[in-house]
Order: structure tokens, then C-alpha cells, then sequence
């Protein structure tokens, strides 16, 4: 069976690394087995779901190269819920409960008083019919709750092995709120079974759910998929991500300069067994992709290694990956520029810098005239290629019997008005001639 699998966001903020993470490993197992990507927007929190955000994970995706196969929306989906929920109330398993927060806060902090777990006691079960009534005269409206099954439920988890749950040490989670809107748990099932999904993949905050979702999947009849859940991301510090921070978005990557592959690189390899290293595909980084080589201690994301990934990346891209890029900066100097400067840029805009450098103008050197008077005089005439930079300076050392730093900082600082950068002998044609003769001069 082909692979099936989903990528589920609420779109009540940017997305982050953490986000793209399980989005990235999701596409990786489905596009290595030839099998389908479905991009699911979670938006029944109608409060805090924006178009702005859903549209801005649409542009994160494509912009690292994951176009779904399918698009859905839940808040599209609402009639599916409302027959899902009628068939768990018909079977017995979708019951209505009247407590307020308040009611419910105090009862268990008088559990946690004796010593108990502060789990729902299904007193809502032992309402009678006139209970009900009562509470419905009050102006009450029910939440409902799935009744549990209190068994040990079992599953492989694709990264951790052998899992289980008790439910019995859970409370009957809330599907449906009071004023009648789903929470999560009951319409990501609903869609799982209806969309086909073979297998989730997601972070290891979900494992509690998985256990309820296994139970609600029965409910409704249906087999329910298999469960992967990976480690989680963290700040340096030790500190979880959060959308609301804005914190390593995936839109403030992009917008830093940082090429797409260091990013999903890092994304993907940080917390499992392969070397972080960048790597120039998808289609390579699927290749790598091994659930079950994933730490299960948590993964601590360091945005310092983006820069190093991305100069790593750029050093080792070919001229026509990014010549389209290069044009849109200002950049002209062709294939023999990009691998003059390649090595000495950490981001693809820096190329503009070195460009800058070669057509000029560039800072006056402060070097000795006399000696830079005398290097002038010596320069071979064109056509230059990468053998001129040393003739030349052979021919300078010979004449004034400078050598080493000595010799080629001054040339250097001249020509290009810095004392770092890409190999002259490779600029130094760039550069041209007459561009040379003036800053010598």
C-alpha cells in the first residue's frame, strides 16, 4: 500500500521550524515510496484561524519544494463531524456534560487534595432525564465527552517501538464544545478515515492523543492508521517553539537569505543518527529519512548551524541553479564570477557584495604609491585567464622584492579596497585591465 499521510496546521500563526519538521518528514516518507502528501488546514478554531496564515504556510511549503497532492480545509468539512458525532451518540459513546470550568476546576483540585488524579468522574453519566432538563432551563448548554473504553491501548510507533496507554488514567476527552464547535481530536479522526491516511507522522507531544484516537477510530468503524511520533524540536536552551513567538519561522528564514535545502536540512537530520550535513535535494534528503533512527530525546535546534549549512550549500552549487537568481540581483560576470565568489558567500546575496567589488567603485587603497606605481607598470596586457595573477605578482616580487603579505595585501587592498576575499587569481580577470590600471593608480 502507498503511503498516505498528512500535514495538519492550524493556521493561527507562521509556521516554524518545529512545524516544518513534521511537514518535511511526512513528505519525505510519502514521496520516497511514490505515495500522497495531503496539506489539511485545522482552521475549526474560527477565532483565531486567519486566510493570512493559511496563505503564508502555502508559500512556506512550495517555497521548500513540498506542493501537496491535496488540499483540505475542516472548516469545509463540518457535516462529516456532525455525522461523525451523531454515530458515536447513537452507539452510546459521545455523552452530554453540563459542569462549568469552575465546577470542573474545583472538583479536581479537591481530587488533588486526596491524593487522586484529576481525572473527569463521569458524573454526567448518572444525570437523569429531569437532571437534564434542569440544567437546559438554567440556560446550560452541554460539551460532550467520548466515553473511554479504561483498556491498555497498543500500537508500533514508527519511532518510539512497542507504545501503550492506559485510558483509564485519562479523562473522557471533550469532542465538542458548548457552544458547539469540535475541538481537535474528533475531526482530525473523521478526516484521517475519510482522506485515506495510511500513517501520521507527527511530534511526540501527541502520543496521549494517539490512544483516544485509536479508541474514537473504532467507534467509527474503522482501522486506524499507523503512528509515528518524533522528537521535538527546542531552542538552544532547552526551550519548546511556538508560533505566537514568531520564533525561527519559516517566513524569516526566507526573508534572512537562507537557501531552502539548509533548512530542511537541518530541519530533518538535527536529532537522528545522520551527520547534519546540507544536502541538495529533497528527493536525497527522503533517501535519508529512517523514522526509526530518531532520537527520542529532544532535538536542540541551533539557528547558528543555518548560516554554516548554507555557506556549505552555496560552495558546492553549480552556475545554473542559481544564475536566474543571480540576474534578478544585479548580477551579470556569468559562470566564471560564480566560482570566483562562490566559496566566500554564506548567503546568495552576498554575491552582489563581491559583484560590487569587481565593476566598482572600491575604496582607495593606502598602500605606497611608489610600489603600487611600479605593480601598474608591470600589468600583463589582455586577455587575462587564472595564470595572470601570478605571473603578474612574480613578476612585481622580482621588481621591488616584496614578498608574502608584503607583496600581495597592498595588491590586494588596491584592487578590491578589502584585505579578504575570493582568489585574485580567479577575480583578477573580472576585474579587467583598465578597471585595475585605475585603482592601482
Amino acid at each position: 500500500m502507498l503511503p498516505v499521510v498528512r500535514f495538519a496546521p492550524s493556521p493561527t500563526g507562521f509556521i516554524h521550524i518545529g512545524n516544518i519538521r513534521t511537514a518535511l518528514l511526512n513528505w519525505c516518507v510519502a514521496k520516497r515510496e511514490g505515495g500522497r502528501f495531503i496539506l489539511r488546514y485545522d482552521d475549526t478554531d474560527t477565532a483565531r484561524s486567519r486566510q493570512e496564515y493559511a496563505d503564508a504556510i502555502a508559500v512556506d511549503l512550495a517555497w521548500l519544494g513540498m506542493v501537496p497532492d491535496l488540499k483540505a480545509r475542516q472548516s469545509e468539512r463540518m457535516a462529516l463531524y456532525d455525522a461523525a458525532a451523531d454515530r458515536l451518540r447513537a452507539a452510546g459513546r459521545l455523552y452530554p456534560c453540563y459542569e462549568t470550568e469552575e465546577e470542573l476546576e474545583r472538583r479536581r483540585t479537591l481530587q488533588k487534595a486526596r491524593g487522586l488524579p484529576p481525572v473527569y468522574d463521569r458524573a454526567a453519566l448518572k444525570l437523569t432525564a429531569e437532571q437534564k432538563a434542569v440544567f437546559e432551563a438554567e440556560g446550560r448548554r452541554p460539551h460532550w465527552r467520548f466515553l473511554l473504553n479504561h483498556r491498555v491501548v497498543e500500537w508500533q510507533d514508527g519511532v518510539r517501538g512497542a507504545a501503550h496507554v492506559d485510558t483509564a488514567s485519562l479523562s473522557d476527552p471533550v469532542l465538542i464544545r458548548a457552544d458547539g464547535g469540535y475541538l481537535y481530536t474528533l475531526p482530525s479522526v473523521v478526516d484521517d478515515i475519510d482522506l485515506g491516511v495510511t500513517e501520521i507522522i507527527r511530534g511526540e507531544d501527541h502520543v496521549t492523543n494517539t490512544a483516544v484516537q485509536i479508541e474514537i477510530f473504532e467507534a467509527l468503524g474503522a482501522n486506524a492508521p499507523g503512528f509515528a511520533h518524533h522528537n521535538l524540536l527546542t531552542t538552544v536552551s532547552g526551550e519548546g517553539l511556538s508560533k505566537r513567538s514568531g520564533a525561527l519561522s519559516i517566513g524569516s528564514l526566507r526573508e534572512a537569505g537562507f537557501e531552502p535545502m539548509a533548512v530542511a536540512s537541518l530541519a530533518v537530520l538535527t536529532g537522528t543518527s545522520e551527520a547534519v550535513r546540507p544536502i541538495p535535494s529533497l528527493a536525497e534528503l527522503a533517501s535519508l529519512v529512517d523514522l526509526s533512527r530518531i532520537s527520542r530525546a529532544p532535538a536542540r535546534f541551533d539557528p547558528a548551524e543555518i548560516e554554516t549549512l548554507n555557506a556549505k550549500l552555496l560552495h558546492e552549487t553549480e552556475y545554473d541553479a542559481v544564475a536566474q537568481r543571480l540576474t534578478a540581483l544585479g548580477v551579470a560576470g556569468g559562470e566564471a564570477f560564480w566560482l570566483a565568489v562562490r566559496s566566500n558567500l554564506v548567503r546568495l546575496a552576498d554575491a552582489k557584495t563581491w559583484w560590487d567589488v569587481v565593476t566598482g567603485p572600491v575604496a582607495p587603497g593606502t598602500a605606497d604609491k611608489a610600489f603600487l606605481a611600479q605593480a601598474a607598470a608591470l600589468l600583463p596586457a589582455e586577455p587575462w585567464d587564472e595564470s595572470t595573477w601570478s605571473a603578474w605578482t612574480e613578476a612585481v616580487k622580482a621588481a621591488t622584492g616584496a614578498k608574502g603579505k608584503a607583496l600581495f595585501m597592498p595588491l590586494r587592498q588596491a584592487l578590491t579596497g578589502l584585505d579578504h576575499g575570493p582568489e585574485l587569481k580567479m577575480l583578477l580577470p573580472l576585474i579587467g585591465r583598465e578597471r585595475a590600471l585605475a585603482r592601482l593608480g
